[in-house]
């Protein structure tokens, strides 16, 4: 059973209220889960390292990173890992980790830009330590700088350096990062679930992060997902951990202190930061090769593409047609899947690095993307106000395990507004099988005026009898016809999509705002849908 208390502690909505997000704990329950899907249960065991927040003996915050040999972390059950790994002695959690305390941990993989946060307890283990889930939730992929990892076979111990502030070499590193992770954390009084650590990622282009002096840093806070949760738990506890990784050598600069969070951000180096975080440094630990991971931007399949057509499908999606610019074949993509771009924005220090699933059918030779222009999305606005036909784009290979998933089964694909993209590519590829699979189609927007690929997905539907359309309006326009245009007049709810009885081996493939997605994904379950037939992936800035 999916959590449906309020997850979020006092400082976390205050926040959100400080901030206009009004109504996330309306439907955040639904998408901050008491336990681990099994997407996500697979994701943690091959990792080849966790990110983890606490505080030692002292009570200091701190960051850490630790690695591991080939799948060092466990998944025995939905609501624990089992991590045969500790720190060595010179970092600042390795005795908390092993006695057991509360900790946050994020588990991220750099060279697919995918990220999923826990929080919870550790507790002694044979081989390092077990962590139980209080909290689980995924996170999108924005900001996050890609690279590739390997590991270094001769790896000698690290040294440790501690002092109180930050010297000119260590002032250097932070003023040439791109990615940081930070912790925070509070405790209430009562056994709330949103008690304990928070571990989160922080990215941006070289120099991000302002250093004042040797004792005082300013980060930038982005638009995110609306949860505030590293921003609550300063609000509560003023606490604060960092970690600075070198990707190059393994090593990594921690920091701990204290942190005022700047609600006007008009006057910060970053403008486009919503708010900016304050730390004053109390504690810095240089560790030098405390990894035995070594981190490369590989570019070596980055690759130009050229606009072959710039297509508007409504006044705010613009699908863009993309072929290789040296005439050697595309990467194949299965349907689901992103594609990552880099784009040089004028304005900005560094090339900007972006996510779009892939909205066309595999196997064409070409790549589409389908994409909404959001007031405040800087990519999104440069694709849509300044690339033409003819321009050049980089991309990296697709990547994604948000795909169909194999059999028979049938699908249901199910989106509200611009989360069409990646289903209407299964569309495209579920009819393409040879053992055909009953499958619906379910699309919500406001209208006609707002409905993009409708016309696609109507030519679809007419020439192959095992597609089912159900398109929701939930204002349609005196012009839009029921029955034509749309099918029903309403929200898409997980009660209408039970009514399809599409049967109980059926797979249910979401797509949409983390609102949309937390309301259908939770009352399908409660419906008695399985968890594991129920898939989906997040969009946006606020997913």
């Amino acid at each position: 059973m999916l959590q449906r208390t309020n997850p979020f502690h006092a400082g976390e909505l205050k926040a959100q209220a400080r901030a206009g997000a009004w109504g996330v704990s309306d439907w955040a329950a639904g998408f901050i889960r008491p336990s681990m899907p099994d997407q996500h249960r697979a994701f943690f065991t091959q990792l080849p390292f966790l990110v983890v927040a606490g505080a030692d003996e002292a009570g200091r915050h701190w960051v850490t990173l630790l690695d591991g040999p080939d799948r060092f972390i466990q998944s025995p059950n939905t609501t624990t890992l089992e991590i045969a790994a500790t720190p060595d002695r010179h970092d600042p959690l390795a005795k908390a980790l092993i006695r057991g305390s509360d900790v946050g941990l994020l588990g991220i993989e750099l060279a697919t830009r995918r990220r999923n946060r826990l929080s919870g307890t550790t507790r002694p283990h044979p081989d390092g330590f077990a962590f139980d889930v209080r909290q689980s939730f995924g996170n999108c992929p924005q900001y996050i700088h890609e690279r590739a990892w390997r590991r270094v076979t001769a790896h000698a111990p690290s040294r440790a350096m501690a002092s109180a502030e930050l010297s000119a070499g260590q002032i250097a590193r932070i003023r040439a990062a791109d990615t940081l992770f930070i912790g925070t954390g509070q405790r209430g009084r009562d056994e709330h679930p949103s008690n304990g650590f928070d571990a989160s990622h922080r990215g941006g282009a070289p120099g991000f992060v302002a250093v004042t002096d040797g004792t005082h840093l300013r980060l930038p806070d982005y638009a995110g997902n609306n949860f505030f949760n590293t921003i609550g738990n300063l609000l509560e506890n003023p606490r604060i951990g960092l970690v600075f990784v070198d990707f190059e050598t393994g090593g990594l600069l921690q920091i701990s202190g204290r942190a005022r969070v700047d609600w006007d951000a008009r006057g910060s180096h970053d403008p486009h930061a919503m708010r900016m975080i304050d730390v004053t440094i109390e504690a810095v630990i240089d560790r030098s090769a405390a990894l035995s991971l070594r981190w490369s931007k590989d570019d070596r399949d980055l690759r130009n593409l050229v606009v072959t057509a710039k297509i508007k499908e409504t006044d705010e999606i613009t699908s863009f047609h993309l072929a290789p610019a040296d005439g050697r074949a595309l990467e194949p993509f299965r349907a689901g899947q992103h594609l990552p771009v880099e784009l040089d924005i004028p304005g900005q220090p560094a090339p900007v690095g972006r996510s779009y699933s892939l909205s066309g059918a595999p196997g064409q030779g070409t790549y589409r993307l389908t994409i909404k222009r959001e007031r405040h999305g800087l990519a999104s606005r440069h694709f849509h106000d300044r690339i033409e036909v003819g321009d050049l784009i980089r991309a990296r290979r697709p990547s994604g395990d948000f795909v169909i998933p194999d059999g028979t089964s049938p699908l249901v694909l199910v989106s509200a507004g611009v989360g069409l993209t990646p289903m209407v590519s299964m569309l495209h590829a579920a009819l393409r099988t040879r053992s055909p699979r009953p499958v619906w189609y379910v699309h919500g927007t406001s209208d006609g005026a707002h409905h993009a690929l409708k016309s696609e997905v109507a030519a679809l539907a007419a020439n192959h009898p095992d597609v089912r359309p159900q398109v929701h309006y939930t204002r349609p326009r005196p012009n839009d016809q029921i029955g034509m245009d749309f099918q029903v007049e309403g929200r898409v709810t997980a009660e209408r999509l039970v009514q399809l009885n599409a049967g109980a081996g059926a797979h249910y493939m979401l797509c949409g705002p983390a609102p949309f997605l937390a309301d259908i994904q939770s009352g399908l379950i409660a419906a008695g849908i399985a968890p594991e037939r129920v898939h989906f992936e997040t969009f946006g800035p606020s997913a």
